[in-house]
Order: C-alpha cells, then structure tokens, then sequence
C-alpha cells in the first residue's frame, strides 16, 4: 500500500476494489441523535460493537436548524455538524445527510454548510444537505 497521492489527487475505484471480493456485512444508518457522545472512546466501542455484529455504519443522519438570526449561533450549529462529521469519518460512514428544518438566515446557513461540505471533503465523507436549504 502506497501513501503517496494519487495523480490529479483522485482514487481509481475500479483499481482499488477487487471486484470479486464482497464483505459479508451489513450498511447501516445511524441517527446522530442516537449517539451518546462523539467522544472517540464511544465511537470506538460502537464501532467495534457494530463489527461484531457484521454491521458497518454506511449513512449518518443529522437534522438541524439555524433558527437564530446570529453569526455566533450559526456557528455554534455548524460546529455540532461538523462534529458529526468528525464521528461519521471515525466509524468509516461514506456519508453525513443533514437536514436543516429551519434557517433564520440562509446566506450565513449555506455558508457554514459549506464549511462543513469541505470538512467532509478532507475527511472522506460525502455530506448531503436538504431540507429548507436544499439546492
């Protein structure tokens, strides 16, 4: 195994999987409001819980809103996203589907969620936004 980039900084899927070998596990969704904690202790015990269980966490799922017109409120909102993203790229998800219920102010909401886009991005983990302020 290389640790070296790849040209032009992307994988090449079909070179990276054998596509005769299938895990023999099962994708689950998890809801980040069931989460006790994104400590990495918790999500190291879930992680391994759910291992022995033939489950791997596939989808993480938030539902969220910016229902205060403050800067420091919508941040405080996209930090606790972003946190879940941080816990969806430790349990090894694919992807984070937020969905935002309410915006007070969409301009600062899409501009924290898109900070959050590219956390996932540097993570490995896709995240998909709907609700009030799906494109």
């Amino acid at each position: 195994m290389s640790t070296t980039n790849a040209p032009n900084g992307s994988a090449d899927v079909a070179e990276t999987i054998d596509a005769d070998t299938v895990a023999d596990v099962t994708p689950v969704r998890i809801e980040a409001s069931e989460l006790a904690s994104t400590a990495p202790s918790y999500l190291r015990d879930l992680k391994a819980g759910l291992a022995a269980e033939g489950r791997q966490p596939a989808v993480v799922t938030v539902e969220t809103c910016f229902d205060e017109d403050c800067q420091l409120a919508t941040q405080a909102v996209a930090d606790d996203v972003r946190g879940v993203v941080r816990a969806a790229a430790f349990l090894g998800a694919a992807r984070v589907d937020v969905t935002v219920t309410d915006a007070a102010d969409e301009d600062a909401a899409r501009a924290a969620l898109r900070a959050v886009e590219e956390r996932g991005r540097r993570e490995g983990v896709a995240v998909d936004i709907s609700g009030t302020l799906s494109r």
